[in-house]
């Protein structure tokens, strides 16, 4: 299965792959030179492929846990003053993506939106300490019925142009569903309450909608 917002994308370039390959199939020489054009060509098709991908995660909804909300690599586990919505101290989880990843956002949580604005700004790399302030972002906060509010932020990485945010303000969710998409390489911080129990280490891989990066603080693994 392919994410909807990858449809356009997909479909251009796989037109200007098959036209590629055909011209050079008549056009090019020598042989070496048309076989490399029509192999980097397709490559580039799979790539755009994979990153659109959107795997099915069926999830059975839990407000004892928070999900992971992408799939990535746990960068920053640190306690934080969030200043957009809190203005107060917060527990930060944040996930980078690579190019590689899966890169749909899944809700990590059920509950209700309380809290969703975009915010324009630049594209620094998505592990530089001020992209989570000054990159294109997005602030969700969700109101669950055991952990409170809680905040995701999407951020735009250096090769990303556009992030798609689906939480609107009073909507019902449910977790492990699609909340957005990030094209192009990002990151995710998530800030939950500073009594809740962390179940990830830095460096630790995660999967959205599967791996659990929260617990409250009375429930065992």
């Amino acid at each position: 299965m392919f994410h909807k917002e990858g449809k356009n994308i997909i479909l251009i370039t796989f037109f200007l792959v098959v036209a590629l390959v055909l011209v050079s199939q008549y056009y090019l020489q020598p042989e070496w030179v048309r076989i490399v054009v029509q192999l980097v060509a397709l490559v580039i098709l799979i790539l755009i492929l994979q990153f659109f991908r959107n795997p099915k995660r069926p999830v059975t909804p839990s407000f004892d846990e928070i999900l992971a909300p992408v799939d990535g690599k746990v960068v920053v586990i640190e306690e934080v003053e969030e200043t957009e919505y809190f203005q107060g101290k917060r527990k930060q989880v944040s996930i980078f993506m690579s190019p590689l990843n899966v890169h749909v956002t899944r809700y990590a949580a059920s509950g209700t939106i309380t809290y969703s604005k975009y915010h324009p700004g630049k594209y620094l790399v998505a592990w530089h300490p001020k992209s989570s302030t000054e990159n294109e972002r997005t602030t969700v906060v969700i109101h669950t019925p055991k952990f409170g509010e809680i905040l995701y932020r999407q951020i735009a990485g250096a090769l990303a142009r556009r992030i798609v945010n689906y939480a609107e303000e009073g909507e019902q969710v449910v977790q492990g569903e699609d909340a957005g998409f990030i094209k192009f390489g990002s990151r995710v911080d998530v800030f939950l309450p500073l009594n809740s129990k962390i179940c990830v280490s830095l460096n630790q891989t995660v999967t959205g909608a599967k791996t659990c990066i929260a617990m409250l603080p009375d429930k065992e693994q």
